[in-house]
């Protein structure tokens, strides 16, 4: 019972009037052009419905409130892999979000397994932009701060700095990200002048 509240808050309650003509029965068409409309007018549901379930997520996650983000991030996850595969680099932000909702949940195992998921299909996909192996470096910087392991921590951050530069440039406002994390690390770390050369640099 807790389960389905907690699914319903997060994410039944705001698509629930979508989920309809998505998951019911499709009408038959006679035409090859209503075929073609009928394929376009669904994808173009299973889209609204991905952008629902990822923006709620992410708010939730923003928010501190992870557990409800993780309904939200597996319904994006599942209507995501309908439309693009299960092996597609339209996954990995959603990978990654659910990553970060289970570490905030305490189940670092099973963001290990998001994490996994995430970097297997970017190395699959040889023309992976810059800015996604950088969220994905990010994401497992992290995920090391959670289990404690600084080292490997700066060492995906320094990755997460160095891809988003080359992506953005420079002084984007996207490297920030990465910098703010390594200079909380060297903060607690009593590495006091690396941290405000980096907090300065954000």
């Amino acid at each position: 019972v807790s389960h389905q509240k907690t699914d319903w808050i997060s994410i039944h309650g705001h698509i629930c009037h979508l989920l309809i003509p998505v998951l019911g029965p499709q009408p038959c068409f006679h035409s090859e052009k209503d075929r073609k409309d009928g394929k376009e007018q669904l994808l173009r549901r299973q889209e609204s419905l991905i952008a629902v379930a990822l923006t709620t997520a992410q708010r939730f996650v923003w928010a501190g409130k992870h557990l409800e983000a993780i309904p939200a991030a597996l319904q994006a996850l599942r209507f995501r892999s309908q439309v693009f595969g299960s092996g597609s680099v339209q996954l990995v932000p959603i990978y990654l979000l659910l990553a970060e909702a289970s570490t905030g949940t305490g189940h670092l195992r099973q963001a290990a397994k998001y994490l996994s998921q995430a970097q297997w299909i970017v190395l699959q996909t040889p023309d992976c932009s810059a800015a996604l192996q950088s969220k994905l470096h990010r994401g497992l910087g992290l995920f090391s701060i959670a289990e404690g392991n600084l080292d490997q921590a700066l060492y995906h951050l320094a990755n997460d700095v160095y891809l988003a530069t080359a992506e953005f440039g420079l002084n984007s406002v996207e490297v920030s990200g990465g910098y703010f994390h390594m200079a909380n690390i060297f903060f607690h770390q009593n590495k006091m002048d690396a941290a405000n050369s980096l907090y300065t640099e954000v």
